[in-house]
């Protein structure tokens, strides 16, 4: 008779054990962190009780390779490598409302052309996901919908190996029979995703897993389950508007260079052809606002970065960011006080990044700080021109990967040439205006309106 497996108590804050459940860790002294999770039977005898494991020829495996399954939105397709790998376990998350669950149903139904999927919602019945996809136009016979919040049953269902793919929705609503804590918990959604993994392996069913984030933005749960997938998806933007960018944070499959953009419209999520058109078309040639050439990806997007200086009105001066991260700009603003002439000690600044985007290449630095010095003198750039480049504490303009993309990308939406960093190559930019550290850039490039 094999032997019942035992349960023990995880502190979900240091990851202390305890054999039994309290309401304070003993290790820590945090309340009621103490979580149940199943182990496994103890190990009787020796290591022999255990089967030799046979192994196979890496160029078999490489042969019985199988096509990746499409999904006929070239965006999708590209973050995930080339396609969804048959037998993976992917992992997405974002915002509430972000349009997680809209993207996947689109996604559904693209693939249920080529290949049966199931579709599982553990927080919406069959009726409620009947109208979304009315909506979204994803109505077809070969995508099913089912509903339950049993990690026993769907793992059944995927080790059944009927479905090419099936989209669970979330991971934080379903539960394990064995374990009496509730859904979201840390040990259901470890043992949860245990068992939905191992059936998906051994039936090679392709599965998505939808994840909730915490008020801090990163994925709810133990880190163990970012580390069990194989792919794990970021889906930001802003939920009332602006483009949505789905990128890779992790891929066993594919590049993690790669990004969508996405406008959530009436029909659900679209694909943007020209982001950066879409994202100057607006623009007010004046002071504080630069163009920036940064990278999504492999692909070069135009952003504009607008800059607001006002002589404070408190005890101390503000600095505020939205979609730069704002240690950052406190970084810039240091070294502009200490290395140029602009007196910066009691102003506040604002700095913006236009659409909703969310900027975190260090080839912004320049086009910020050109930014802050043109708000702040009231001046505008000479040059119809893009600009990029990492800066240090010293000043210096550092060199950034990809300027020949981003001086092209800059040339079709018809400006003369950029503002950035010398290359390291013998090969010159035509259009490019080499600085050497942020003061030369402030004076050769900023003049009055």
């Amino acid at each position: 008779m094999a032997k019942k497996q035992a349960t023990r108590y995880v502190c979900s804050n240091c990851g202390a054990f305890s054999a039994s459940w309290s309401g304070k860790c003993p290790q820590c002294g945090e309340w009621n962190t103490l979580q149940e999770q199943l182990t496994g039977p103890a190990i009787a005898g020796s290591v022999a009780s255990g089967k030799v494991l046979t192994g196979q020829s890496v160029d078999l495996s490489v042969a019985r390779d199988q096509p990746r399954l499409k999904t006929d939105m070239s965006e999708v397709d590209d973050v995930f490598g080339g396609g969804i790998v048959a037998g993976s376990v992917n992992l997405i998350a974002g915002q509430p409302g972000i349009g997680k669950s809209t993207l996947l149903l689109q996604l559904a139904y693209a693939v249920a052309a080529s290949a049966p999927v199931l579709y599982v919602s553990g927080e919406e019945s069959a009726y409620q996901i009947g109208l979304r996809a009315e909506r979204l136009g994803a109505q077809r016979a070969e995508l099913q919908i089912a509903t339950s919040n049993s990690a026993d049953d769907i793992a059944a269902t995927i080790a059944g190996g009927e479905y090419q793919l099936v989209i669970i929705d979330s991971i934080q609503t379903i539960g394990a029979a064995a374990i009496s804590s509730a859904a979201g918990s840390v040990s259901q959604i470890t043992n949860s995703t245990q068992l939905v993994t191992l059936a998906a392996k051994q039936s090679n069913t392709a599965i998505i897993l939808v994840g909730h984030v915490t008020k801090e933005g990163s994925i709810a749960g133990p880190k163990v389950l970012e580390h069990v997938v194989d792919v794990v998806l970021q889906l930001e933007g802003d939920r009332y508007g602006g483009f949505k960018l789905l990128r890779a944070v992790k891929n066993r499959f594919g590049s993690t260079n790669e990004a969508g953009i996405f406008e959530m419209v009436e029909a659900g999520l679209k694909p943007v052809d020209n982001p950066s058109a879409a994202l100057l078309a607006e623009r007010q040639v004046s002071d504080g606002s630069v163009v920036l050439a940064t990278l999504e990806g492999t692909r070069p997007l135009l952003v504009e970065v607008q800059a607001l200086v006002n002589k404070t009105s408190y005890g101390y001066p503000k600095r505020a960011a939205s979609g730069f991260d704002l240690n950052r700009l406190n970084l810039l603003v240091a070294m502009l006080e200490r290395r140029t002439k602009l007196k910066l000690g009691e102003q506040d600044i604002y700095i913006n990044i236009v659409g909703g985007m969310q900027i975190r290449e260090p080839a912004a630095d320049l086009a910020i700080c050109l930014a802050i010095g043109s708000a702040a003198k009231g001046l505008q750039l000479k040059q119809n021109a893009v600009v990029f480049g990492e800066v240090g504490l010293s000043g210096e303009v550092r060199h950034v990967p990809h300027a020949d993309r981003r001086l092209s990308e800059a040339k079709k939406l018809g400006f003369d040439g950029a503002i950035g960093p010398q290359q390291k190559s013998d090969k010159k930019l035509t259009g490019l205006h080499p600085v050497k550290d942020v003061r030369d850039a402030l004076n050769r490039f900023l003049e009055k309106e």
